[in-house]
């Protein structure tokens, strides 16, 4: 299915240098920041909504702030549900967090992440010499 963007409204006197519907300035649809067409979203918008893109193309992009900056858009109704992860997953993400926060030294769990440097929480940083 090929998406169109003959549809746009475009106000009158209203001109960007970033609104290229057709892709013929930027080789890729393109428009200013804030003027998206309905039904075309970025994945910061789809994650918010629960979906994901799943494997679709890039529809469009957005430029703004001179061209420095680009989001680019799919299209919402082609986006999946974002998949969860198993308990076994989960399992695994639990056992390796609590492995960052196990001393080296004195195997105390602490409640922060023991620096990679010394692999010692602070209380024994001082004993270990990098």
């Amino acid at each position: 299915m090929t998406t169109t963007f003959d549809d746009l409204p475009i106000e009158a006197g209203y001109l960007s240098p970033f609104f290229d519907p057709t892709g013929s300035r930027y080789g890729f649809p393109t428009f200013p920041y804030q003027c998206a067409p309905t039904g075309l979203v970025t994945r910061r918008q789809l994650r918010a909504d629960g979906l994901r893109p799943a494997g679709q193309p890039v529809i469009a992009q957005i430029l703004w702030r001179g061209g420095k900056r680009v989001a680019y858009l799919y299209r919402r109704d082609l986006a999946a549900p974002k998949r969860t992860a198993t308990a076994a997953q989960r399992d695994a993400i639990d056992k390796a967090l609590t492995a960052r926060r196990t001393c080296g030294v004195c195997g105390t769990v602490r409640d922060y992440y023991i620096p990679r440097r010394t692999g010692a929480c602070l209380d024994c940083t001082p004993e270990v010499t990098p």
